[in-house]
């Protein structure tokens, strides 16, 4: 019913989805360009609609009261950005220990525009040995694009300009130019 609903909702605000989901059990998506909270909403409602259950990563804040069980609920995990916690090795775990394990990242990390994109996402697949779904909310065009899966390298300066430029005509609610990929430093 939710699912059903959550199409419903889609068509009537004139989203159309570009592509499939994998049918697979364990993956990551990322998900751009992240520029508006509207993303967040829009992402419960694609989750909701594609019929699959995916976790997210969160600043901690947001896990507080009063509304922390509500994002726990939702799927989502606190991360605390402040330290040095090892949170890739956390999420590897998390797909160690569980063989229908989904997780939904938006990889700039921020709404603000950056000039680097976090490569956590892409440690994260290549750890954990699986693939990366690209997802795309075109605001201009209304349109949820997914690319097929994408199975990285663990050559980050090969496979980095591969993930940016599916995004590079992709227009976020508020349109920002994706960044060149730059090794870190």
């Amino acid at each position: 019913m939710i699912q059903y609903l959550s199409c419903k909702i889609l068509e009537k605000l004139s989203w159309k989805m570009i592509g499939e989901i994998p049918t697979d059990n364990q993956y990551i998506i990322i998900v751009g360009p992240h520029t508006s909270n509207w993303d967040f909403m829009l992402g419960i409602l694609v989750r909701s609609a594609l019929g699959i259950r995916v976790r997210f990563l969160g600043k901690h804040q947001l896990f507080r009261f009063p509304f922390g069980w509500f994002f726990r609920l939702l799927g989502g995990m606190p991360v605390f950005r402040s330290t040095d916690n090892n949170l890739v090795d956390q999420v590897v775990a998390m797909y160690d220990n569980h063989p229908n394990f989904i997780l939904g990242l938006a990889p700039e990390g921020t709404r603000r525009t950056i000039n680097r994109w976090h490569t956590g996402f892409y440690h994260i697949a290549c750890r954990a040995e699986v693939d990366i779904v690209m997802m795309g909310f075109d605001f201009k065009s209304r349109e949820i694009r997914i690319r097929e899966p994408f199975t990285p390298t663990d050559n980050v300066d090969n496979d980095f300009p591969v993930i940016l430029d599916f995004f590079r005509n992709i227009d976020g609610c508020y349109p920002k130019p994706i960044p060149f990929h730059r090794p870190e430093a």
